[in-house]
């Protein structure tokens, strides 16, 4: 879940709605700077698909008795999340060898070769001999070339989908979230240095160099939870009795 905190309510997006606005980042995603192929388009699958893990998790959310609020994607109870992310990975690869690739090393990718956590360290051990065996089935020799550029291109559609979900629009730079204030971690091609997102007014976003076929439109849905009714119903019924709202973003070249 996705969880921004305002006096009195919350704003909550489920993962896998995040994920359908990534997928539509790559829907978009210049003709001329990647080909179309079979693999391409189970990596673009990957892309739409990386969060189904957090479909069971997001429809029961939790409370953080600590930070009182709901937890979310970046503080959720690591045994639960690893146990979730590796059913996700399994239900991905169930559909496509080469999407469950993807997702199981997007995942890996959250945690660090030296955590001393022995969760950690098993979920990291596993997930490395599931990506051989899924490409030992895929009986094909994928170019580390193409598979890597497939790999940052998730994680771009991702980091950029979060940019505008984890942000109120229209913020200043200097006041985003670490994360992004500096641009994006992935470079390409065509943008040697990464790219940059810029908030342009209230609904649209700048990016720059701009890596899609023409400006387009997402909508980003979420539930706004009372914190009131948290108290009175509990997180689950309050926010499952809360309605849904959407609001709309455009991504445009840098004006």
């Amino acid at each position: 879940m996705i969880v921004n905190e305002k006096e009195d309510h919350f704003i909550m997006i489920p993962q896998h709605e995040h994920a359908y606005i990534s997928g539509l980042l790559v829907f978009n995603w210049k003709k001329n700077f990647l080909l179309r192929s079979k693999l391409r388009e189970e990596a673009d699958w990957a892309i739409r698909q990386h969060d189904r893990a957090w479909i069971p998790l997001d429809d029961h959310p939790l409370w953080n008795e600590e930070k009182q609020r709901p937890y979310s994607f970046t503080d959720y109870p690591v045994k639960e999340k690893l146990e979730a992310y590796q059913r996700g990975i399994s239900e991905v690869a169930s559909q496509s060898l080469y999407a469950g690739i993807l997702c199981s090393k997007h995942y890996v990718s959250f945690f660090s070769e030296d955590s001393e956590d022995p969760l950690v360290i098993n979920f990291l051990s596993e997930e490395k001999d599931r990506q051989r065996e899924l490409f030992e089935l895929m009986e094909m020799d994928v170019p580390y070339d193409i598979f890597d550029l497939h790999f940052r291109r998730l994680q771009f559609c991702d980091d950029l989908s979060l940019y505008v979900c984890m942000q109120d629009a229209g913020i200043p730079k200097d006041e985003e979230v670490a994360w992004f204030k500096n641009g994006f971690r992935q470079s390409f091609d065509f943008a040697p240095a990464g790219m940059i997102a810029h908030w342009e007014d209230e609904t649209h976003v700048s990016v720059h160099p701009f890596p899609f076929e023409q400006p387009f439109e997402v909508r980003i849905p979420y539930r706004i939870v009372s914190k009131k009714e948290i108290s009175e119903k509990g997180l689950e019924e309050a926010y499952q009795e809360a309605e849904w709202h959407s609001k709309h973003i455009g991504f445009i070249r840098q004006q």
